[in-house]
C-alpha cells in the first residue's frame, strides 16, 4: 500500500510541477494584459471571467474531470490573477 501511495504523490509532484510552469506563463501573460487595459473595471471584466469559467467546465467534462472542481480552483486562481493585475496596473499608472 505505500509503495502504491508514494507512486501517486510522485505523480502527482510531477503534474504540480507543470501546474506551476503553466501558471507563470500565464500571469507573464497577464502582466502583459495589465499593460493593455485602461481601468480597473477592464482589469476584473467579469463577462470574461464567466467565459473561461463555462470554458473550462466543459474542458473538464471532456477530460473526465470534475467540472465543480475545475470551476472552484479556476475562480480561486483568476481571483489571483486579478488582484495581482490590479496592482501591475496601479504600478504602469503611477510611472
Amino acid at each position: 500500500m505505500d509503495a502504491d501511495l508514494t507512486e501517486v504523490r510522485r505523480a502527482i509532484d510531477a503534474i504540480d510541477a507543470e501546474v506551476v510552469q503553466r501558471l507563470a506563463a500565464r500571469e507573464r501573460l497577464v502582466r502583459r494584459a495589465a499593460a493593455l487595459k485602461t481601468d480597473e473595471q477592464a482589469v476584473r471584466a467579469p463577462a470574461r471571467v464567466e467565459e473561461v469559467i463555462a470554458k473550462v467546465r466543459g474542458l473538464a467534462v471532456a477530460a473526465g474531470g470534475s467540472p465543480e472542481v475545475v470551476e472552484r480552483v479556476y475562480r480561486a486562481m483568476i481571483g489571483a490573477f486579478i488582484d495581482l493585475e490590479l496592482a501591475e496596473h496601479r504600478d504602469l499608472a503611477d510611472e
